[in-house]
């Protein structure tokens, strides 16, 4: 088994708060590519699961409420082959990683900002839906598109 794991790509999500797009996607990843990539989340600060998250993953029949909000100081591991920023704030503040990681900019809108002026919930939460279905098309690619994207 650890053999098997050792030949996965080790990828991580950061954004500023680990409490949404960074948890959708390791979240994704973990449902729709498991068996090639070890997927990890954290963010500058943690902020706490997004409960608007949790509950457009569950629409997917995706569970993330067993994944905590961590900074990147909280993870088991720093040996990731990919770093993968989805929002300008975690790019721009990115920590360094070893010199094998490749770090790789992909933003996706922060659907709380997004849903901050909505009176309807069922209209913020398609703010959501929207991103979400936007990290699963870019996750549905992986690991293919990341060796295009390195930076």
């Amino acid at each position: 088994m650890l053999q098997e794991t050792e030949s996965k790509l080790k990828v991580l999500f950061l954004c500023t708060g680990n409490s949404c797009r960074s948890q959708m996607a390791e979240g994704l990843t973990r449902h729709l590519k498991s068996d090639i990539i070890d997927a990890y989340s954290a963010g500058i600060v943690a902020q706490g699961l997004n409960p608007n998250a949790i509950k457009v993953m569950a629409e997917k029949s995706i569970d993330i409420t067993s994944q905590t909000s961590n900074t990147v100081e909280d993870l088991p591991t720093k040996d990731f082959d990919f770093v993968i920023t989805v929002c300008s704030n975690a790019h721009e503040t990115c920590p360094f990683f070893p010199a094998k990681t490749a770090v790789v900019h992909v933003g996706f809108e922060d659907p709380p900002a997004l849903a901050a002026n909505e009176t309807d919930p069922d209209k913020a939460l398609d703010h959501y839906r929207r991103v979400r279905d936007q990290i699963e098309e870019f996750v549905k690619t992986l690991p293919e598109s990341l060796k295009n994207q390195t930076t």
